[in-house]
């Protein structure tokens, strides 16, 4: 174990000076206080049905922990998240009452994932942000003398049948007492109104902070949203609407569509005429020239606060150009299931971000991982204080709110260590294949799409020779690129235009419920294409594999690229590109029948020119709302009473895209 000691220079203020402190004494003791906090959650859920099962006995050590209960995924709980969605109050996984449901972007069975959090969780998640401001004043002082730009957005909830919420972390969080009633702090002042924070409309929440921004924009100090793509989406969001916001600014009225009340009585106090505001605005966005718009907006921007690591990073060039390289800061490192730690130096480079996982915060374990052999059948686990530098691992969670040894998905490589904690760089989700925002797509799931596009193809004697995949954020918002080489066994009936549009279109309605609200919800991510290539060219890229040393008895074709040489090798091959035609179907609502959890869903079956409708249509009030705004897709073709049905494919896509 290697270990940095240095201690983090105190500051002057108090409050900044203990928060440094209680970070020193966290990762001095980490292997202590990991104990204790594992010994604590086993002592408060030792009755609780799930770890009665394992017969601890009362044992609070990591020993018997560790020998008894088994390392779990999402997919091994389900059925007990079911009975708690459906009412069942007895303790299940904790000893307190479950008091929500967070919604996870990883998803199962096609839907998101649900993790139960009890209300103690709220004030261990607010102990961590409370360390971000103490460390950031370390690199950053005078953030106190103005405001953030923040771009923040709740997502609408709903409840399951037994009557507990359900919507995303950062929801929950926006609309506790927590946020909502926070002190007065001057390093923690927001631009934006907490009425547009919390409006549930996209457009009137993003406008309005757009606009509160535009007019505070010499106190602004600081740019962030969560996520890279989102202030990306608020970036294009300017370059659209800039013409009603210098109109807004100019006359001192409100854009008609705004039409929330809350918002329209806090405007009302905000919103003066200043023509000269209006004038710079003009003179800044009607060239059309964006470069460095950040800083010529916001001159006194010091840093960007968003996450750019894992699949963020492929924003980093497009962040660059439009901030003229300002340099953007990963604060924290955090999940659905649990809030893991913060940056220590967070104004260090994307590529150098390095996370502290904070002790206090669960018990954490972790699972040795090898790039070159991901599969373990050996599944005994390093503690958090005993990882080696340079070593990957998947990370492992026990937490307050009752998730035993539960497999979060994320591979991690240890850096360094700040005293006796270790400090972690976020390699990427656990087979991820393709991500634009919160859209996560793995191998299968892209697989199934191409085999239920292809089934437009038989009529035409046509199929999908080989195929890969690239996430192109060239463009905002991103897309899906797949890459097809097709073979055409009759030239004079190869499919038409109109079909592979129609292929695209198909292989979005197979996505995950996550990827179709990205699409129709937030567009936060854009139609999907599809390229075709000349016959001959995924030979060509196994030559390239080749020639850099792949081996030909081993290679396979990559089911995504994101080397540049390949996919300009791809490019370079492309006879013809389709986009999807109209957006897939999505709605809010989890479809019920005899498990909520396995959602009733249409699909193409590669076997057969016909589309199945599966499971039960016996809807009941339970509704995941995840997407900012809420903005549904339209209503399902047809209704079923549970029984298979088959439905002519291209009726239904033709119905679909009127």
């Amino acid at each position: 174990m290697v270990v940095d000691s240095s201690a983090l220079s105190l500051p002057a203020n108090e409050n900044f000076a203990k928060a440094l402190q209680f970070i020193e004494e966290m990762t001095k003791n980490a292997d202590k206080v990991q104990e204790k906090v594992l010994a604590e959650i086993l002592a408060q859920n030792a009755n609780t049905e799930y770890l009665q099962r394992f017969k601890l006995g009362g044992a609070t050590d990591r020993d018997t922990f560790k020998s008894r209960v088994p390392i779990v995924t999402y997919e091994d709980l389900q059925p007990e998240i079911q009975r708690i969605a459906n009412g069942d109050r007895s303790p299940i996984f904790c000893s307190h009452p479950i008091s929500e449901f967070l919604t996870s972007s990883g998803t199962s069975a096609g839907e998101r994932k649900l993790m139960p959090t009890i209300r103690q969780e709220m004030d261990r998640r607010q102990l961590l942000y409370s360390l971000l401001m103490p460390v950031m004043n370390l690199y950053v002082p005078g953030l106190d003398r103005g405001k953030g730009l923040y771009f923040l957005f709740v997502k609408a909830e709903t409840k399951t049948p037994g009557g507990l919420l359900a919507r995303p972390v950062l929801t929950s969080y926006y609309k506790s007492d927590h946020f909502k009633t926070r002190p007065y702090d001057p390093y923690n002042v927001y631009t934006s109104p907490d009425e547009a924070i919390l409006c549930p409309d996209s457009f009137q929440s993003m406008y309005t902070q757009m606009l509160c921004g535009l007019l505070m924009r010499d106190e602004v100090l600081r740019v962030g949203a969560v996520f890279a793509s989102g202030l990306l989406r608020a970036i294009k969001f300017l370059q659209q609407n800039w013409r009603h916001l210098a109109h807004d600014i100019s006359t001192g009225s409100l854009n008609p569509r705004i039409t929330d009340l809350s918002i329209k009585e806090r405007m009302g106090k905000i919103l003066k005429p200043n023509p000269n505001l209006a004038e710079f605005i003009i003179n800044e966005c009607e060239g059309e020239n964006w470069e460095k718009i950040i800083p010529r907006i916001w001159p006194n921007t010091k840093y960007l606060d968003v996450i750019v690591t894992g699949a963020m990073a492929q924003y980093i060039p497009l962040l660059d150009f439009y901030s003229g390289g300002l340099p953007q800061a990963c604060t924290m490192y955090a999940s659905s299931e649990c809030y893991f730690g913060l940056n220590l130096k967070p104004m260090t480079k994307p590529s150098e971000v390095s996370y502290t996982i904070m002790p206090n915060m669960g018990y954490f374990e972790f699972i040795p991982h090898d790039p070159a052999n991901p599969v373990y059948p050996n599944r005994e686990t390093v503690d958090l204080a005993d990882v080696e530098v340079g070593r990957e691992y998947e990370l492992v969670v026990t937490t307050y709110s009752g998730l035993c040894r539960y497999r979060v998905g994320d591979i991690l490589r240890v850096t360094e260590f700040h005293n006796s904690a270790p400090q972690f760089k976020f390699v990427r989700r656990k087979n991820v294949l393709l991500s634009i925002d919160a859209d996560k797509t793995d191998e299968s799931e892209l697989q199934k799409a191409v085999e239920n596009a292809s089934v437009l193809l038989k009529d035409f004697n046509t199929t999908v020779v080989e195929y890969t995949s690239f996430a192109d954020t060239s463009t905002i918002p991103g897309h899906y690129v797949i890459y097809w080489e097709l073979l055409v066994k009759d030239p004079v009936n190869a499919p038409s235009d109109d079909v592979l549009a129609k292929c695209c279109f198909v292989m979005e309605e197979s996505m995950n419920s996550v990827y179709r609200q990205c699409r129709v919800a937030d567009n936060s991510v854009g139609p999907l294409e599809i390229r075709i290539v000349k016959n001959g060219t995924f030979e060509e890229v196994m030559d390239y594999a080749i020639s850099r040393g792949a081996s030909i008895n081993q290679y396979k074709a990559p089911r995504c690229v994101s080397f540049t040489p390949i996919v300009e090798l791809l490019d370079a091959r492309v006879v013809s590109a389709y986009f999807s035609p109209a957006a897939p179907y999505w709605t809010p609502e989890r479809r019920g029948g005899e498990s909520a959890f396995y959602p009733t869903r249409r699909f193409f079956s590669a076997s057969s020119s016909r589309v199945w409708v599966t499971g039960s249509l016996r809807f009941n009030s339970w509704a995941i709302f995840i997407i900012v705004g809420c903005l549904v897709g339209p209503l399902p073709l047809d209704h079923f009473d549970g029984r298979n049905t088959t439905v002519d494919p291209k009726q239904q896509i033709s119905e679909k895209m009127k």
